[in-house]
C-alpha cells in the first residue's frame, strides 16, 4: 500500500495494491494492523454507503459536537472529493485539498476530525463509501457554502444539484468559532 501526505496535515491519501488477472482483481480496502501505522482509529461508529448521479454535490458538512474522521471511497463510478480544514489554529486553515476518487484507481481518502468533507459526482453515477469514527448526529451537523469565494474550491461541475441543506450553507468565515473543530 502506498500512503500520500497531502498539504494539509493529516489528511491522507491511500492507494491500496491491487492484485488483478483476466478474472477480475483483488485488494485489501481495510486492515486493521497497516492503517493504525498512519494513526487511523482501529474502531469504528459507523460505515455508510450513498449513491448519488452525475453532479450532485455532497457538502461540505462537518459535526461539532461528535467530530467525525472518515475514510472514504468510490465503489461505482467517480467523484472529486474534497476537504477542507476548518480547524482554526491551523496553518492551513481554509486551505482545501482535492482528489479524484473512483472504482477505477481504489484511492482512499483519510479526513481527519476537524475537517469539513464534500464530493461531487463526475460521472454518470458513484457509490460512495465511508468509515466515520462517529456516528451521524443531525443535531451537531454543519454546512459550509460549496462556492466560498474565500475556500475556492475548483469543483469540476459548474452547476451541482444541491439539497436544501447544502445550498443554505454558511460561508466559513460565518461559521462561530464555537461551532468549529
Amino acid at each position: 500500500m502506498k500512503v500520500v501526505e497531502t498539504a494539509i496535515k493529516g489528511v491522507l491519501v491511500f492507494e491500496p495494491k491491487v492484485w488483478g488477472d483476466s478474472r477480475g482483481y483483488f485488494f485489501e480496502s481495510w486492515h486493521r494492523d497497516r492503517y493504525r501505522e498512519f494513526g487511523l482509529p482501529t474502531e469504528w461508529a459507523q460505515d455508510n454507503v450513498s449513491r448519488s448521479a452525475k453532479g450532485v454535490l455532497r457538502g461540505l458538512h462537518f459535526q461539532n459536537p461528535n467530530r467525525q474522521g472518515k475514510l472514504v471511497s468510490v465503489l461505482d463510478g467517480l467523484v472529486y472529493d474534497v476537504a477542507v480544514d476548518i480547524r482554526p489554529e491551523s496553518a492551513t486553515y481554509g486551505g482545501w485539498f482535492g482528489i479524484e476518487l473512483s472504482a477505477a484507481n481504489h484511492k482512499q481518502l483519510w479526513i481527519p476530525p476537524g475537517l469539513a468533507h464534500g464530493f461531487v459526482v463526475v460521472s454518470e453515477s458513484a457509490l460512495f463509501s465511508y468509515k466515520c469514527t462517529e456516528a451521524y448526529n443531525p443535531k451537531t451537523e454543519h454546512t459550509i457554502l460549496w462556492n466560498d469565494p474565500e475556500i475556492g474550491i475548483a469543483w469540476p461541475v459548474a452547476t451541482p444539484s444541491l439539497s436544501d441543506k447544502d445550498q443554505k450553507g454558511l460561508r466559513l468565515r460565518d461559521v462561530p468559532r464555537e461551532d468549529l473543530a
